[in-house]
Order: C-alpha cells, then structure tokens, then sequence
C-alpha cells in the first residue's frame, strides 16, 4: 500500500483528518504534507511508529535553543535540527495514515508534542536576541489560537476550523529565518563584510518575531471568525 502511495493521496488524506479543508489552497501546507509523506517512506520500511517519530522530533526540537544559546556560527546548526524537528512532527501523521495505526494516545500525544516544539522554537527567538516580553506574548497567542482550536473541536467542529498564517509551517519558518540571519550575519562579521552594521542577529531575531507576533493576532481573530461561524449553526 505504502509503496504507491500518491501525492493525490497524501492530501486527501490530510483533508480527511482535517475537516475537508483542501491542503492545496496553501502553499505551505501542500508542500508541508507532501514533504512528510517522502519522509515518512523510510521510516515506515524502518518500521517506525507514529509515536516514536512524534517523540523523536520534540527530542530534536529540544536540542535547537541549546545550540543556539552557543552563538556565534552556531544557529546554523540549530536551524539544521529546527527543520528535522519540523520533518519529524509531519511525518508521524503521515505514518500513521499510510500504515492505519492511527489512535486515541496518538491523537493526544501529537498535539502535545506540537505545543512543546511551538514552545522550544519561540524560547529559541529569545535566546537569538528577542525581548523575553515579546517572547511570553507570542508564546501565549500562540498557545490562545491552539486553545480555541481545541475547545471548538471539543464543541463538535471537525478539522481546524481555518488554516490561518500562523500554523506549524509559519512558526518553523519564521525561527529558521532568525536562526539562518544569526548566523550568517555573524560569519559575514567574522569575513569582514559588514553590509548592514548597525543590524545584528539580535535585530533581526526580534523583527522576526515582532512579524510572528503579528501572524499569531492576525490567525487568532481569523480562528475566532470561523469558529464562531461553524458552532452557530
């Protein structure tokens, strides 16, 4: 079955886990389910299962602020593991679905594994250079918009509600850009090539998470909307 399993398939059997809502209409998530689906492949010859995958990327997802807090040319590193954290996290869906192992733990651990890697990847913001302020309260948008999904599902909505512009491939996107910025601004420094000087990694990390923070109040409303116009009728 897995053998010829389709790009076609891949997404619609994302919208079927996600009440209908056609992945192709994003750009991001078409190629983020895609993405899983190619490494989910070896994993599942391998016979990994969903939930070591899960574990397996928040483990990864773990080591990204700890590399990064090392500065220098080290957020390079760090952006290496923030995309295999981001892989491991749409590949253990894409297992379950291709291998019909999907469960009740799974669809408990999963999510909880999600929160914890949104978490680790905005402390990740802060240890760039963003103010710890501007961290807590993307974090708490952030975890607000992931709230609000949840309870709405609780209520009887099916799928996510809305795919806003702050959903998992927004949030992986925006710390590799400020950990890619960090360390390239720090190498060019160490060259020196000095484009830019009064713009550091630090800077630069918190423009990025001044535009997360932005994303994340922009898809709270956009939730909100939707939800309320689902559980009204």
């Amino acid at each position: 079955m897995t053998s010829t399993y389709s790009r076609e398939d891949a997404l619609a059997g994302w919208s079927r886990l996600h009440g209908g809502i056609d992945p192709a209409s994003s750009v991001w998530i078409r190629g983020w389910v895609r993405l899983a689906h190619v490494c989910a492949s070896p994993l599942i010859r391998a016979g990994v299962s969903p939930s070591a995958a899960t574990v397996l990327g928040v483990l990864v997802t773990v080591s990204v602020p700890l590399i990064a807090l090392a500065g220098a040319a080290w957020p390079l590193l760090a952006l290496v593991f923030v995309l295999v954290g981001a892989v491991l996290d749409g590949v253990d869906g894409a297992i379950a679905l291709r291998t019909g192992t999907a469960s009740r733990w799974g669809r408990v651990l999963d999510p909880f594994a999600d929160r914890c890697s949104d978490l680790l990847l905005i402390l990740t913001l802060v240890i760039l250079g963003a103010p710890v302020w501007l961290g807590v309260g993307l974090a708490v948008t952030t975890l607000m918009l992931e709230s609000v999904r949840a309870n709405a599902q609780a209520a009887g909505m099916e799928g996510p509600g809305a795919l806003t512009w702050w959903e998992r491939p927004s949030r992986v996107i925006v710390t590799s850009l400020a950990a890619a910025s960090s360390g390239i601004v720090w190498c060019a420094r160490q060259l020196g090539v000095s484009v830019l000087p009064w713009i550091d990694g630090a800077s630069l990390a918190t423009l990025y998470t001044i535009a997360a923070a932005l994303l994340a109040l922009v898809g709270l409303v956009h939730l909100l909307v939707a939800v309320h116009l689902q559980l009204r009728r």
